[in-house]
Protein backbone atom coordinates (compact mmCIF):
# COMPACT_ATOMS: atom_id res chain seq x y z
CA UNK A 1 0.00 0.00 0.00
CA UNK A 2 1.42 3.25 -1.07
CA UNK A 3 -0.32 6.54 0.18
CA UNK A 4 0.37 10.38 0.25
CA UNK A 5 -2.05 11.93 2.50
CA UNK A 6 -1.74 15.88 1.48
CA UNK A 7 -3.68 18.82 2.86
CA UNK A 8 -3.55 20.63 -0.19
CA UNK A 9 -2.45 18.16 -2.77
CA UNK A 10 0.97 18.24 -4.61
CA UNK A 11 1.80 21.75 -3.50
CA UNK A 12 5.45 22.05 -3.58
CA UNK A 13 8.58 20.05 -5.24
CA UNK A 14 9.33 17.89 -2.15
CA UNK A 15 5.67 16.60 -2.15
CA UNK A 16 5.66 16.20 -5.95
CA UNK A 17 9.27 14.35 -5.71
CA UNK A 18 7.78 11.72 -3.00
CA UNK A 19 4.78 11.22 -4.98
CA UNK A 20 7.05 9.96 -7.93
CA UNK A 21 8.36 8.14 -6.18
CA UNK A 22 5.68 6.45 -4.76
CA UNK A 23 4.56 5.70 -8.33
CA UNK A 24 7.54 4.45 -10.00
CA UNK A 25 6.64 5.55 -13.38
CA UNK A 26 6.17 8.14 -15.69
CA UNK A 27 2.76 9.74 -15.12
CA UNK A 28 1.84 9.07 -19.19
CA UNK A 29 2.43 5.23 -18.60
CA UNK A 30 -0.21 5.33 -15.75
CA UNK A 31 -4.14 5.71 -14.96
CA UNK A 32 -5.77 8.15 -12.64
CA UNK A 33 -9.14 8.10 -11.54
CA UNK A 34 -9.91 11.43 -10.10
CA UNK A 35 -12.46 10.48 -7.04
CA UNK A 36 -14.93 13.84 -6.66
CA UNK A 37 -17.04 12.31 -4.36
CA UNK A 38 -16.27 14.61 -1.73
CA UNK A 39 -16.52 17.61 -3.59
CA UNK A 40 -19.55 17.13 -4.33
CA UNK A 41 -20.69 16.80 -0.70
CA UNK A 42 -19.28 20.28 -0.34
CA UNK A 43 -21.52 23.43 -1.21
CA UNK A 44 -20.45 26.85 -2.22
CA UNK A 45 -18.34 27.46 -5.21
CA UNK A 46 -16.41 25.04 -6.29
CA UNK A 47 -13.92 26.68 -8.78
CA UNK A 48 -10.61 25.26 -6.11
CA UNK A 49 -11.97 21.49 -7.62
CA UNK A 50 -12.14 22.70 -11.21
CA UNK A 51 -8.75 24.29 -10.68
CA UNK A 52 -7.47 21.06 -9.57
CA UNK A 53 -8.58 18.61 -12.02
CA UNK A 54 -6.91 20.80 -14.33
CA UNK A 55 -3.39 20.45 -12.65
CA UNK A 56 -4.10 16.78 -12.03
CA UNK A 57 -4.58 16.54 -16.25
CA UNK A 58 -1.75 18.66 -16.75
CA UNK A 59 0.50 16.35 -15.22
CA UNK A 60 -0.03 14.26 -18.74
CA UNK A 61 -1.38 10.85 -17.53
CA UNK A 62 -1.90 8.01 -19.97
CA UNK A 63 -5.60 7.60 -19.04
CA UNK A 64 -7.32 10.25 -16.39
CA UNK A 65 -10.70 9.04 -15.30
CA UNK A 66 -13.11 10.73 -12.77
CA UNK A 67 -15.24 8.96 -10.61
CA UNK A 68 -17.98 9.59 -7.98
CA UNK A 69 -19.01 6.53 -5.66
CA UNK A 70 -22.59 7.32 -5.09
CA UNK A 71 -25.06 5.88 -7.77
CA UNK A 72 -23.35 3.57 -10.02
CA UNK A 73 -23.44 -0.30 -9.47
CA UNK A 74 -20.79 -1.32 -7.42
CA UNK A 75 -19.40 -3.79 -9.77
CA UNK A 76 -18.80 -1.07 -12.03
CA UNK A 77 -16.95 0.82 -9.18
CA UNK A 78 -15.07 -1.75 -8.59
CA UNK A 79 -14.30 -2.18 -11.69
CA UNK A 80 -12.90 1.16 -12.59
CA UNK A 81 -11.01 1.70 -9.05
CA UNK A 82 -8.73 -1.53 -10.08
CA UNK A 83 -8.32 -0.50 -13.58
CA UNK A 84 -6.18 2.36 -12.34
CA UNK A 85 -2.99 2.32 -11.03
CA UNK A 86 -3.63 5.73 -8.79
CA UNK A 87 -6.52 7.14 -6.96
CA UNK A 88 -6.24 10.94 -6.62
CA UNK A 89 -9.18 11.73 -4.03
CA UNK A 90 -10.35 15.18 -3.62
CA UNK A 91 -11.00 17.68 -0.83
CA UNK A 92 -15.03 18.68 0.40
CA UNK A 93 -16.67 16.80 2.62
CA UNK A 94 -14.98 13.72 4.30
CA UNK A 95 -18.19 12.31 5.92
CA UNK A 96 -20.27 12.53 2.71
CA UNK A 97 -16.91 10.54 0.82
CA UNK A 98 -17.10 7.84 4.09
CA UNK A 99 -20.42 7.66 3.79
CA UNK A 100 -20.40 6.79 -0.36
CA UNK A 101 -18.35 4.43 0.46
CA UNK A 102 -20.34 2.54 2.71
CA UNK A 103 -23.60 2.71 0.78
CA UNK A 104 -21.69 2.07 -2.62
CA UNK A 105 -21.02 -1.71 -0.81
CA UNK A 106 -17.54 -0.98 -0.87
CA UNK A 107 -16.08 -1.26 2.74
CA UNK A 108 -14.32 -4.79 2.05
CA UNK A 109 -13.46 -3.86 -2.06
CA UNK A 110 -12.19 -0.27 -1.16
CA UNK A 111 -9.04 -1.23 1.06
CA UNK A 112 -8.39 -4.51 -0.83
CA UNK A 113 -8.17 -3.12 -3.84
CA UNK A 114 -5.97 -0.11 -2.46
CA UNK A 115 -3.21 -2.52 -1.16
CA UNK A 116 -2.17 -3.07 -4.62
CA UNK A 117 -2.69 1.19 -5.69
CA UNK A 118 -0.89 4.33 -5.36
CA UNK A 119 -3.61 7.00 -3.31
CA UNK A 120 -3.18 10.62 -3.28
CA UNK A 121 -6.01 12.26 -0.60
CA UNK A 122 -6.18 16.35 -0.70
CA UNK A 123 -7.36 17.68 2.52
CA UNK A 124 -11.08 15.64 2.82
CA UNK A 125 -9.72 12.77 0.80
CA UNK A 126 -7.16 11.90 3.81
CA UNK A 127 -9.21 12.15 6.49
CA UNK A 128 -11.14 8.58 6.36
CA UNK A 129 -8.77 5.92 7.54
CA UNK A 130 -8.73 6.78 10.76
CA UNK A 131 -10.74 3.44 13.64
CA UNK A 132 -11.52 7.23 15.14
CA UNK A 133 -13.09 8.57 12.36
CA UNK A 134 -16.59 8.76 14.25
CA UNK A 135 -19.31 11.55 15.31
CA UNK A 136 -16.98 11.47 19.07
CA UNK A 137 -14.20 12.75 16.57
CA UNK A 138 -15.80 14.89 14.86
CA UNK A 139 -17.13 17.03 17.64
CA UNK A 140 -13.53 17.42 18.85
CA UNK A 141 -12.22 18.44 15.74
CA UNK A 142 -15.52 20.97 15.32
CA UNK A 143 -16.40 18.87 12.62
CA UNK A 144 -19.83 18.34 13.37
CA UNK A 145 -21.65 21.17 10.85
CA UNK A 146 -20.58 18.80 7.81
CA UNK A 147 -21.74 15.87 9.35
CA UNK A 148 -24.84 17.45 9.87
CA UNK A 149 -24.99 18.94 6.11
CA UNK A 150 -25.78 15.46 5.63
CA UNK A 151 -28.62 15.44 7.81
CA UNK A 152 -26.49 12.77 9.58
CA UNK A 153 -25.85 12.86 13.78
CA UNK A 154 -23.75 9.50 13.38
CA UNK A 155 -20.82 8.57 11.38
CA UNK A 156 -18.64 5.15 11.12
CA UNK A 157 -15.36 4.43 9.48
CA UNK A 158 -15.56 3.14 6.33
CA UNK A 159 -12.07 2.59 5.50
CA UNK A 160 -10.55 2.31 8.95
CA UNK A 161 -6.75 1.19 8.38
CA UNK A 162 -4.85 3.39 11.33
CA UNK A 163 -5.36 4.24 14.88
CA UNK A 164 -4.16 7.88 13.87
CA UNK A 165 -6.48 10.70 12.04
CA UNK A 166 -5.69 13.70 10.07
CA UNK A 167 -6.95 17.19 10.61
CA UNK A 168 -5.06 19.26 7.32
CA UNK A 169 -5.09 23.14 6.54
CA UNK A 170 -3.00 24.13 9.80
CA UNK A 171 -1.95 27.79 9.48
CA UNK A 172 -3.61 28.18 5.90
CA UNK A 173 -5.02 31.25 5.02
CA UNK A 174 -8.23 29.66 3.52
CA UNK A 175 -8.75 28.54 7.48
CA UNK A 176 -7.79 31.30 9.35
CA UNK A 177 -9.11 29.66 12.64
CA UNK A 178 -6.74 26.91 12.17
CA UNK A 179 -3.60 28.91 14.36
CA UNK A 180 -1.34 27.54 16.60
CA UNK A 181 -3.89 28.07 19.59
CA UNK A 182 -6.17 26.14 17.81
CA UNK A 183 -3.70 23.13 17.50
CA UNK A 184 -2.94 23.70 21.26
CA UNK A 185 -6.75 23.53 22.34
CA UNK A 186 -6.99 20.11 19.78
CA UNK A 187 -3.46 18.42 21.46
CA UNK A 188 -5.37 19.54 25.36
CA UNK A 189 -8.72 17.75 24.43
CA UNK A 190 -8.21 14.68 21.56
CA UNK A 191 -7.36 11.38 23.00
CA UNK A 192 -6.04 9.22 19.71
CA UNK A 193 -3.17 10.71 17.65
CA UNK A 194 -3.42 13.18 15.50
CA UNK A 195 -2.03 14.41 12.71
CA UNK A 196 -2.10 18.44 11.58
CA UNK A 197 -1.03 18.81 8.32
CA UNK A 198 -0.34 22.75 6.70
CA UNK A 199 -0.63 22.52 2.95
CA UNK A 200 2.74 22.35 2.19
CA UNK A 201 3.24 19.10 4.76
CA UNK A 202 1.88 15.30 3.79
CA UNK A 203 1.40 11.59 5.31
CA UNK A 204 3.50 9.23 3.45
CA UNK A 205 2.37 5.59 4.06
CA UNK A 206 4.84 2.79 2.44
CA UNK A 207 3.54 -0.55 3.54
CA UNK A 208 3.70 -0.43 7.72
CA UNK A 209 6.09 2.51 7.35
CA UNK A 210 4.10 5.52 8.04
CA UNK A 211 6.14 9.10 7.95
CA UNK A 212 5.79 12.73 6.95
CA UNK A 213 6.86 14.90 4.04
CA UNK A 214 7.15 18.69 4.61
CA UNK A 215 8.14 21.81 4.03
CA UNK A 216 6.07 23.34 5.88
CA UNK A 217 5.08 23.06 9.29
CA UNK A 218 3.12 20.23 11.16
CA UNK A 219 1.91 18.84 14.40
CA UNK A 220 1.50 14.94 16.03
CA UNK A 221 -0.27 15.83 19.11
CA UNK A 222 -3.01 13.46 21.07
CA UNK A 223 -2.37 10.22 22.68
Amino acid sequence: MRMLLTSNGLANDTLRQAFAELLGKPCAEARVVAIVTASLGQPGDHGWFVEALADLHGMGWGELDVLDLGGLPRDVLEGRLGRADVWWVTGGNQFHLAQSIARAGLAEAFPRLLREKVYVGTSAGSMIFSRRFDERAADLLGDLADLHLLGEERIKPACPLFDWYVKPHLDSPSFPDRDEAWADRLAASVDFPLYLLDDDSAIRVRGDEVDVVSTGRWRLVGR
